[in-house]
């Protein structure tokens, strides 16, 4: 199957109640926890320019977002969907650098993070360059933390004051990116 994954734009939001119920029946039939966004939650993204999309042909088979947090230095990836008739085929990795691209395009100088119960989703942030790191290395931001609320798994997070749940934070720091580069190349040389 031959896909476009596009930075998502005004044409795409006629797919926002699409793809809100594909988020929400994921999470059911998977048993996890995942954030409820709303259509217009997702609409509001793809106007803003903070979404990619999965299309085969004219028909929606992906989708991921962009966050911004505490003004900016932590940008989140979220909302990982593939639909399962596109599953297995690497698809989700190819929807989650392309948003990898659009948050490094958008927000150079900030934190990349995401927080996962998804193995396959972790593997795809390890190889894109993200290390797994503790909650205290995530946003403080209230409004993050405050849209975890609709998962089902928010109790855990909140008995452990935060410092523990079932996903796993992951984090791309693209200063230490820089500067394990750097130290690579006086390596080689």
């Amino acid at each position: 199957m031959k896909f476009q994954i596009l930075f998502a734009s005004e044409d795409h939001v006629k797919y926002a109640e699409e793809i809100t119920q594909a988020m929400e029946d994921a999470a059911k039939a998977r048993g996890t926890g995942i954030a409820k966004r709303s259509p217009l939650y997702i609409s509001d993204k793809i106007r803003e320019g903070k979404a990619v999309i999965a299309l085969a042909g004219t028909s929606f088979a992906g989708f991921c977002y962009i966050e911004t947090w505490s003004h900016g230095k932590y940008v989140a990836n979220s909302g990982l969907i593939v639909l399962p008739e596109y599953r297995k085929g690497g698809l989700a990795k190819l929807i989650k650098a392309k948003v990898f691209e659009l948050s490094k395009k958008k927000f150079p100088k900030s934190k990349i993070f995401g927080i996962t119960t998804s193995l396959a989703v972790m593997k795809i942030n390890s190889d894109l360059g993200y290390k797994p790191v503790t909650f205290s290395e995530l946003t403080t931001d209230e409004a993050f933390w405050k849209g975890c609320q609709s998962c089902t798994n928010f109790d855990i997070l909140t008995r452990t004051g935060r410092t523990h749940c079932l996903c796993t934070g992951m984090i791309y720091d693209p200063v230490e990116d820089v500067q394990n580069k750097q130290k690579k190349t006086k390596e080689s040389v």
